[in-house]
């Protein structure tokens, strides 16, 4: 049974919306099962050192780190702790806010990241960039960039070239 209300949309408008959610879901466990495959690095953890990683003092505070994975407070803390047992990131006091922490990415988080860029950017290519033309890509990003221009959320911030290997893409 399907549900209607005054509010539905088209069938197209639909089909597009659940090829989009499919094709997500589809993508985001490829690239997890790969990076986990070859070094052992859930994309989760790897998102959050990109984030450090893409910032001048390598650190943020919890919250700004939660908002830009797409993480619930809660959840970025246990991921950090996880992390952090790991020695990929760090936790600091914030010097001006005792309630406040930083996480910072370490050394180790800093050769991890970039010995898993190279595997990421290879299942990018190949799962990502691959299917589509340059055209085909184009149009996505014009298509998502007017997906968040009308969202009432802020944009996340999302690195580009500025993540290790993402010139290789």
């Amino acid at each position: 049974m399907q549900a209607t209300t005054g509010a539905s949309i088209d069938q197209a408008a639909m089909a597009a919306w659940q090829s989009f959610l499919r094709a997500h879901a589809v993508l985001i466990r490829t690239l997890e099962r790969e990076l986990q495959a070859a070094r052992g690095l859930p994309l989760a953890e790897y998102d959050v050192l990109v984030q450090l990683d893409g910032v001048p003092e390598g650190r943020l505070r919890m919250a700004q780190l939660a908002d830009q994975v797409l993480l619930s407070r809660s959840g970025l803390t246990r991921l950090v702790e996880r992390m952090e047992a790991s020695g990929l990131v760090r936790r600091e006091v914030c010097p001006s806010d005792a309630r406040g922490a930083f996480a910072a990415i370490t050394e180790e988080g800093r050769r991890q990241l970039l010995s898993s860029a190279e595997i990421h950017m290879r299942s990018l290519r190949d799962h990502f960039v691959g299917p589509l033309d340059s055209s085909q890509i184009g149009q996505l990003q014009e298509a998502c960039d007017r997906l968040l221009e009308g969202s009432p959320e802020e944009p996340v911030r999302c690195p580009s070239t500025d993540q290790p290997g993402a010139e290789e893409v």
